[in-house]
Parts: structure tokens; C-alpha cells; sequence
């Protein structure tokens, strides 16, 4: 797939696109579903299939205040779109001198001097520019005008649960509750987090269970604090079972600043100090609860680590 950063000059010369435009935080299976339609209708037209996004989530800079966090970092974003089989993502710098652009000069300047494009597919609630002022009619209006059409498609609906579609905001919800399998539902995938494994206080090898103190970037979504079954994947792609602490430790302290995150792999004793890690969350185990002493939280410890084998072999 080909990223695209330099929006100033055509991406294609000579070629149409067809493409689609969103903040596509997770890639989730309702993104997944419209991206499908781009593909399938670039290849009916023999033009290049895309996907306009952003390099930081519009809220972050229109109301920052209030600005959700994040499912995907740009990084992990790219890697997902790319395995759609979509030709190229064009990258939007995202600022406040964007934020003031209308809606149809950015139009006019990306899709159409840009990308040259013949179709935007997008959601049937798509709306975009200064205010969020541009929606599907006024696109529309000024596709008629620069020769693309539109095509809206009904979200995806969730096939468990409540009647409501897929989107970022439900899957945030769901992890704010430590559903994390309900998440997965609608990522298609397990949720994943990504740091850096940074040496921390060592309780956890002083009482037999060892874990890599995984460093998340703040601006991402992390499911409730509490305790997880799941897969760590390291910088060489070996995958290892794990069990997760999420949570701020009460059992040794009585007001940590943050949560941390902990995995211990199982059947696995070496130095992952400074390695990229991948953890992904696949089954809620239990909540997070201060413990009595450390006898009492090791032999919790020891029925975690059971328990995540038995649903990670099951």
C-alpha cells in the first residue's frame, strides 16, 4: 500500500480514484465494510482505490478537552488499512488552520486537485470540514459540479447486543466496561495495545510471576482495569500466552498515579526489557482488588495464570 503525505501535487496522474474519507480509528468491520466497497468499485472502474485519513484524531485539535482516545496510533492505523488490499491512504495533516478550512475547499483541494476522483464512499452519517458543516447532500452537490459521485451506505450493525451500528464510540464503550471480547466482536480482531517493556519495581519477580511492564502512549484507549487472558507478540513475531494486570496494584499501593500495564507470558523466562510488545486482550478474567498479602495475591496470581491457560487452549 502506498501512503501518501504530499496532498499539494496529483497522487495518480492520469488516473481516477475512488475513495473513501473518515478518522477510521481501529478499522473496525464498519470501516472494513466500506473500504470493501471502494475496492470494489475502483476495480469496476479500473481506478485506484483510497483512503483519505488523518494523522491525529479532528478532535484533538477541535476540542481537545474532550477529544476521545484512541483505538489505533497512526502506525498500527496504516498496517490495518494496508491489509484491506486498498491501493494507497492519503495522510491529512490535521491542524488548526485545516480545522478552519470549509468543507468544500478541502474537498476541492484533496479529493478533487489531488486524487482526481470519480466516487466517495461513505457512511450515511458522514460529516466533515470547519464545524462539521459538509454531509453527504452538500458533497454531493459539489461532486455534481467536479465530476465524482457519492455513494452513502448504512453502517454495519452490531449482530449481538444493542440495536445501534458498529463504531469507534461503542467499541470505547465496550472496553470502558472490560468487554474486550464484545470489542473484538466489532474490531474483527482482538484489541491490541502497544508499548515499550520498561523495568519497573520488580514485584512481580520477587513473588514468583514475572511480568514485562508494557509503556502505552497515553492518548490510547486501554480496556478497565482488572485482569485478562491474551497474546504478547514480540519485534520477531513470536506469539506467547499471557496473562494481563491492568490496574494500579492497591495491594501495594494506595494511590498510583495511572494504571500499568503488566503481562506475564506464560512458560517463558528471558530479558524483553526494551522490545517493542504487542499485547492483545482476548477474555475478561476478573476485576482488579487489593489482597490481604502477598501470600493471598500469589495464589490468586497462580489461579489468573490457570485460568488464562484454560481459556487460551479451550
Amino acid at each position: 500500500m502506498r501512503v501518501i503525505h504530499d496532498l499539494s501535487v496529483p497522487a495518480f496522474p492520469g488516473e481516477r480514484a475512488v475513495i473513501t474519507i473518515g478518522a477510521y480509528d481501529g478499522v473496525h468491520l464498519g470501516h472494513q465494510a466500506v473500504i470493501g466497497e471502494v475496492r470494489r468499485q475502483a476495480d469496476a472502474q479500473g481506478a485506484r482505490s483510497v483512503v483519505v485519513t488523518f494523522d491525529r484524531h479532528p478532535a484533538s485539535v477541535v476540542r481537545p478537552e474532550s477529544a476521545p482516545k484512541l483505538l489505533t496510533d497512526l502506525d498500527q492505523k496504516l498496517e490495518l488499512l494496508a491489509a484491506t488490499g486498498v491501493d494507497a491512504t492519503a495522510v491529512v495533516h490535521f491542524d488548526r488552520e485545516l480545522s478552519q478550512l470549509a468543507p468544500l475547499e478541502f474537498v476541492q483541494r484533496v479529493l478533487v486537485d489531488c486524487l482526481h476522483t470519480s466516487l466517495v464512499v461513505v457512511g450515511d452519517d458522514f460529516h466533515f470540514g470547519h464545524n462539521r458543516e459538509g454531509n453527504v447532500s452538500s458533497l454531493r452537490e459539489f461532486g455534481a459540479r467536479a465530476d465524482f459521485d457519492v455513494l452513502p451506505m448504512s453502517l454495519v450493525a452490531r449482530t449481538d447486543g444493542p440495536d445501534e451500528p458498529i463504531s469507534s464510540t461503542a467499541i470505547r464503550r465496550a472496553m470502558a466496561g472490560g468487554q474486550v471480547e464484545l470489542a473484538a466482536a466489532m474490531l474483527g480482531r482482538p484489541f491490541e495495545a502497544r508499548g515499550i517493556v520498561r523495568q519497573g519495581d520488580q514485584r512481580g519477580r520477587q513473588i514468583g510471576f514475572p511480568t514485562a511492564n508494557v509503556e502505552v502512549a497515553s492518548f490510547i484507549c486501554l480496556p478497565a482495569d482488572g485482569v485478562y487472558a491474551g497474546w504478547y507478540q514480540r519485534p520477531d513475531g513470536a506469539t506467547h500466552m499471557c496473562a494481563i494486570n491492568l490496574g494500579r496494584r492497591p495491594t501495594f499501593y494506595e494511590h498510583a498515579d495511572k494504571s500499568l500495564l503488566e503481562a506475564h507470558l506464560l512458560d517463558f523466562d528471558d530479558d524483553l526489557y526494551g522490545e517493542n510488545a504487542q499485547v492483545r486482550f482476548t477474555d475478561f478474567l476478573r476485576s482488579e482488588r487489593k489482597f490481604d498479602g502477598i501470600d493471598a495475591l500469589r495464589n490468586q496470581l497462580k489461579n489468573d495464570v490457570d485460568h488464562a491457560r484454560s481459556v487460551l487452549t479451550d
